[in-house]
């Protein structure tokens, strides 16, 4: 493309005199450019772009995108602009031809449950015979033949990933695309330039205030998603769509940002679209959905009222595109889990061993308080929190596990460069906040694998064993080294060790 044509994407932007030269690809990493690349430096958390513009220069850089104003040397153009994060999300649209304004787009945001909603969403649709992708933070589904995962220890993939995902999509014949956006993602400007035709919320509680400085700022920053809807190009006979959670404390907040159509969804309250007679088991649950359109029964292999939520959310968003409920009843069966979602660990054991992400006090609480009346015997969780992450949730995550499960292990969860002893100090004062007792009902184990086989070694029949906080992911980082790892496989590797 040539480097005229693209910077037409960049609404502001300063720039001198400049050879009309061709750009052979996009990089925001000196590492991945080529002869003919265009460079986007920005600030970011460990880093800083502009730094490494020499080596950008010497790999072959064609033009560099920047906010510093610099002077340098050699006739390769600086483009500078006030924001080169959202100048590289302008440009990856760009560079793919716009791929989300040939897509109906739907955004998922929330605290706790966005990767099983954007599961069940993609779920309905397919069951509907609409062509659907999506990307989540564990996966890319771009067509029923073409899957990837998305990463390790990433949120929502960076926005050239995102485009070029969305672009794959449109080539392999999709209408749909359906992605999880993080306040990481929405702040970074990972999705700006996605035109996003119905935006979703499945609730906003405390996380990540390391990064966004306040409740109130992560709020402002989730919200990003609907406010998008204003901005977002129109697309004929497509309506802008916000589905809003009216029993979560952000419903009120978020309500009144405009939308062409609010639903809202509840459990507790009236709204739009609400369950009833909701019946939880210890593997499946049931309850009648009621729409504006109707009422219909719904069985799902997934358990919890937290469950119950992202369900009725993916409902909320069907009843918007037309589904028939008879497919709605289907996608949602169809979806009979989501990798380190309460998934279960079977070696053959007497008792429940379960993986789950849940990493922050709202989800750590759902699932303790939804396995309770499931287990026969004593819960038993093991679970830490990362360092250099929100410090004022540890003691929280301590309090919660000390009152709600009858032994807890503290151990590692990518403590990074920060102390491991400092973290699990912080959880276990939570712990001793709610009347627990180290050596007897609360016990600390730094490494991760050693804790699991704890939990497992003590485990006798009737009792369930939960390791929180990894979930998915697939490595865990020390200083600054991600190390491989798999809950899924120490949980195993713990089982058969036992003899199972």
């Amino acid at each position: 493309m040539r480097l005229s044509a693209l910077l037409t994407a960049l609404p502001r932007k300063k720039i001198g005199q400049h050879p009309d030269t061709e750009i052979t690809g996009l990089a925001f990493d000196s590492r991945r450019v080529e002869p003919g690349t265009l460079f986007v430096a920005f600030e970011g958390n460990n880093f800083d772009g502009h730094d490494f513009i020499p080596q950008a220069v010497a790999a072959g850089a064609r033009a560099l995108v920047g906010e510093r104003p610099l002077q340098l040397e050699g006739d390769v153009p600086y483009i500078r602009v006030p924001d080169a994060r959202l100048a590289l999300a302008q440009l990856a649209a760009a560079w793919h031809d716009h791929p989300s304004r040939r897509l109906k787009l739907i955004g998922v945001t929330g605290t706790d449950g966005k990767t099983t909603t954007v599961n069940l969403l993609h779920g309905v649709l397919t069951a509907a015979g609409r062509k659907a992708g999506m990307i989540s933070t564990v996966k890319a589904i771009i067509d029923s033949d073409e899957s990837c995962d998305t990463g390790l220890h990433v949120t929502t993939p960076d926005a050239l990933e995102v485009q070029s995902y969305l672009a794959r999509m449109i080539k392999a014949g999709n209408e749909y695309a359906v992605l999880e956006a993080t306040s990481h993602g929405l702040a970074q400007h990972r999705v700006s330039a996605c035109d996003f035709d119905v935006a979703v919320v499945t609730n906003i509680t405390r996380e990540h205030l390391d990064y966004h400085g306040s409740y109130e700022q992560y709020r402002h920053d989730k919200a990003r998603l609907f406010r998008s809807l204003t901005s977002s190009q129109r697309k004929p006979g497509v309506p802008k769509v916000a589905v809003l959670n009216a029993d979560d404390a952000s419903y009120d907040y978020l309500r009144r940002i405009q939308a062409e159509r609010q639903l809202g969804y509840a459990i507790h309250r009236q709204a739009d679209v609400r369950a009833s007679d909701v019946r939880l088991a210890a593997d499946h649950t049931c309850f009648v959905a009621h729409t504006p359109g109707g009422d219909f029964e719904v069985q799902t292999s997934l358990v919890g009222e937290f469950n119950v939520y992202n369900i009725l959310a993916a409902i909320a968003v069907g009843f918007s595109q037309g589904l028939d409920f008879e497919d709605m009843q289907g996608g949602i069966g169809a979806v009979e889990g989501v990798v380190g979602r309460m998934e279960r660990i079977d070696e053959g054991q007497d008792f429940s061993a379960i993986v789950d992400f849940a990493h922050t006090p709202n989800s750590l609480e759902n699932v303790l308080r939804v396995l309770r009346p499931m287990t026969a015997g004593r819960l038993i969780v093991v679970f830490g929190c990362a360092g250099l992450r929100d410090a004022e949730k540890r003691p929280v995550m301590g309090e919660i596990a000390g009152r709600l499960a009858d032994v807890t292990i503290i151990t590692a969860e990518d403590p990074r460069t920060e102390p491991l002893k400092a973290i699990t100090d912080q959880v276990a004062a939570g712990a001793e906040k709610a009347g627990a007792r180290e050596g007897e009902d609360y016990h600390r184990i730094g490494d991760r694998a050693e804790a699991i086989a704890f939990a497992v070694n003590m485990a006798r029949a009737g009792d369930t064993v939960i390791v929180t906080g990894k979930g998915h992911e697939k490595s865990m980082c020390f200083g600054t080294t991600e190390y491989p790892w798999s809950d899924h496989q120490a949980l195993r590797a713990a089982l058969r060790q036992k003899g199972y």
